[in-house]
């Protein structure tokens, strides 16, 4: 599996657009084939910051996906909303296929 988290600091006056097209690609990320997930969450410590945690089966279905043209097209309307350049953490981590059960923590009802 590849995991990747990305930090995107995005223009106060861009929250709304951002948030607008980034759920249209989250939608559009999740159905490729090779997705295992593609979630958005907004920072807690930086309203203005946004995560971005996906993970796909393999390094083939991340080339696949980066070729895509709605990841072509989401590279460029991101770069007129950020403020910053985004930051990332990749790994691969081929023994992994997904999430799996927190053992700290279950359901008490």
């Amino acid at each position: 599996m590849i995991l990747i988290v990305i930090k995107f600091p995005v223009r106060p006056d861009s929250i709304e657009q951002f948030r607008a097209q980034a759920d249209e690609y989250a939608r559009a990320v999740n159905a490729e084939e090779g997705s295992l997930f593609f979630e958005w969450s907004r920072s807690v410590e930086d309203p203005n910051t946004f995560v971005c945690i996906e993970g796909f089966r393999d390094s083939d279905a991340g080339a696949s996906h980066i070729a895509t043209p709605h990841a072509q097209a989401a590279f460029d309307w991101m770069s007129d909303l950020v403020a910053e350049q985004p930051q990332i953490i990749y790994i691969d981590a081929p023994e992994v296929s997904g999430f799996g059960p927190m053992g700290e923590v279950t359901p008490r009802r």
